[in-house]
């Protein structure tokens, strides 16, 4: 996936632990890049070696077959391919891209049809897919255009029993990246947990899952950061294990005019950036894919209406808004009671 675009769309959570308890632990780290942005994968043992070589091959390869799953630049993945299918032709797919895109419907329907993997030609439209957010403000004929492409479960439809996915509206095509980077956090875990392992976590541009006691033995304490640009201030820290975390922000990509902050998340209804005083959501969930898509999804929606939806869904949320930028303490947290109860788990 283009590194510029998702360097900017990525909300990174502090990550802190201690290695040194009185068991002392083996504890290995892998680090790399992979679908435009950098990955962290830490596992702990307290009994056997583990073998850094088998282990590095083992991440390294999943997250390869991530990116020719999923990646929107590379013609020859499989989600580029299927872009490039004939309409009206059912295109066969794997089982791992017909799980995320399962999941992408299961968050589209929940959300109101505000998290869609079509926005793609909104996003081309209002200049976020450059290395920079382009200022020109597009006409309200051109978000017109752009929008009759725009529709996942319209213009998308999927037979799960052929496991195949046919597109039907000419330039409609299928953007991930809100959701990508949690089911290849996904498939590394799984991969992991395929090998015996049972305290680690996996990490890829702030988002992760964690599961077991950590390298201290009191669970994985990962980092919320408060939503300012280049900013690394703390709101929250919260206990993780056996979950998905995901963080969604306005304030990374994004471009003002007239005073107006107009950011990456779009409404798919209206074609237009959210105007709404939500700078980010964090999300907890049973997987890393879903807690990377409503974390999305929920930001669109802002937290007024998110907060109604994330309860009907009984998710764990937390919300940040934007209440006074004068002051020295500009933001004002809201969460669900799911997400009191998770956070504090451990």
């Amino acid at each position: 996936m283009e590194r510029t675009l998702l360097k900017r769309m990525i909300v990174a959570a502090a990550l802190f632990f201690v290695s040194a308890c009185s068991q002392q632990p083996q504890i290995v780290a892998i680090e790399g890049e992979t679908m435009g942005t950098t990955y962290r994968v830490v596992v702990v043992t307290r009994g056997g070696m583990l073998d850094q070589r088998s282990l590095n091959g083992a991440v390294t390869s999943v997250f390869s077959d991530v990116n020719m799953l999923f990646s929107n630049w590379d013609p020859e993945s499989e989600i580029s391919r299927l872009n490039a299918a004939e309409v009206g032709q059912p295109f066969s797919v794997s089982k791992d891209m017909l799980e995320l895109l399962k999941t992408a419907d299961e968050v589209h329907v929940g959300s109101d049809g505000l998290f869609d993997l079509t926005l793609g030609p909104l996003v081309k439209l209002w200049g976020f897919f450059t290395p920079e957010p382009n200022a020109a403000i597009p006409s309200d004929e051109e978000i017109a255009a752009a929008l009759q492409k725009v529709g996942q479960r319209t213009h998308i439809t999927r037979d799960d029993d052929q496991r195949t996915v046919t597109r039907l509206q000419d330039g409609t095509s299928l953007f991930v990246s809100a959701i990508a980077k949690g089911e290849g956090i996904d498939l590394v875990s799984r991969k992991l947990t395929s090998m015996g392992l049972d305290n680690f976590m996996v990490e890829v541009g702030g988002d992760l899952f964690a599961i077991g006691p950590g390298p201290t033995g009191e669970g994985w304490r990962i980092g919320i950061e408060e939503p300012t640009a280049g900013g690394r201030k703390l709101e929250r820290i919260v206990a993780i294990n056996g979950y998905g975390m995901a963080t969604s922000g306005d304030y990374r990509n994004y471009f003002e005019e007239d005073g107006v902050r107009y950011s990456h998340i779009l409404n798919a209804r209206t074609g237009r950036p959210v105007l709404h005083s939500t700078a980010s959501v964090t999300v907890l969930a049973e997987n890393a894919a879903l807690a990377d898509a409503w974390a999305t999804a929920l930001l669109a929606l802002g937290s007024e209406r998110g907060l109604v939806v994330a309860q009907e869904q009984n998710l764990a949320a937390f919300f940040i808004d934007r209440i006074d930028t004068e002051s020295d303490d500009p933001f004002q947290g809201v969460e669900t009671a799911t997400f009191t109860a998770l956070s504090q788990s451990e």
